[in-house]
This record gives structure tokens, C-alpha cells and sequence, in this order.
């Protein structure tokens, strides 16, 4: 059985009938800065899921790992921390961007149990031990 990591869609309310889900995502899009997740890289090492996430400018703190059944999500909040400010105290230049981050992946072939997680230079690591495939003993059957 072949199984591949699969990123879910964004919103958490997949069976639910939302008419206005486009405006939205592209009112999102349009005032968070363009940015609606985050990149991830995702190999397969044989006996595990390697992801990278990448979360620049966020503290360990604000980053969240949930597992629900067979979906992990990770969401995460960075703030913007520019101190330029005119002589009113406004931002001379912000080109940061800011607000919460989430993303979520099919896990159904991992051992979810045994995910590892670091943080290091603001890239996730998430490590997925796969699922172990038990292979039917052998075996001969007496006909009666």
C-alpha cells in the first residue's frame, strides 16, 4: 500500500457548506500580507516523514501541534516588532507580516504516538515514524 503525506485544506470546516469560503480567503489574503500559511518541505526517508516548516520570526512558544485522529495541524502567531516610528509614533516602514499561520496533513500512515518535534533557527521539524505494514505469516492449511 502506497501512502503519501497530503496537506489538508486550510479551513478546519471542510464538511460544512460555506458559500462565502472564496471572499473570504481572499479578503484573508488581501490584509494578512498575502501570506495564509506557512512552506513546508516533506521527504520520506524509508521508515519516516521528515517535514520543515518554515516559521521565521516566531517564537516556540506561539507554535501550536495538534493531532486529531488521522490530521495534524500546526498553527502558529507572529507579531511584528518594528520599533521605526515617525516623530507621531507611526511606522516609518513595516514590511514584516503578522497575524496566525495553520496547517494541516493527513497522517493516516504514521505512527502518530511517536512524532518528534525541534525548533531550531525558525524551522519545525516534525519527524513521523510510518506505520508498520504487518506482513501475514506463512503458513499451510489442512484440508479436512
Amino acid at each position: 500500500m502506497m501512502f503519501e503525506l497530503i496537506p489538508f485544506p486550510h479551513s478546519r470546516s471542510m464538511d460544512l457548506y460555506r458559500p462565502f469560503r472564496d471572499l473570504e480567503n481572499l479578503e484573508r489574503s488581501l490584509f494578512s500580507g498575502g501570506l495564509v500559511g506557512f512552506q513546508t518541505d516533506i521527504r520520506d526517508t524509508g521508515d519516516a516523514y521528515v517535514l520543515e516548516a518554515d516559521l521565521p520570526g516566531v517564537k516556540k512558544e506561539d507554535i501550536h501541534i495538534d493531532i486529531d485522529g488521522d490530521r495534524l495541524s500546526i498553527s502558529a502567531q507572529r507579531s511584528s516588532t518594528n520599533e521605526e516610528k515617525d516623530s507621531d509614533g507611526n511606522y516609518i516602514r513595516c514590511e514584516r507580516s503578522y497575524g496566525s499561520f495553520s496547517r494541516s496533513f493527513d497522517i493516516s500512515g504514521v505512527r502518530s504516538e511517536d512524532i518528534s518535534a525541534a525548533y531550531d533557527n525558525g524551522v519545525l521539524t516534525l519527524t513521523m515514524p510510518k506505520q508498520v505494514q504487518a506482513v501475514p505469516a506463512a503458513r499451510r492449511l489442512e484440508i479436512r
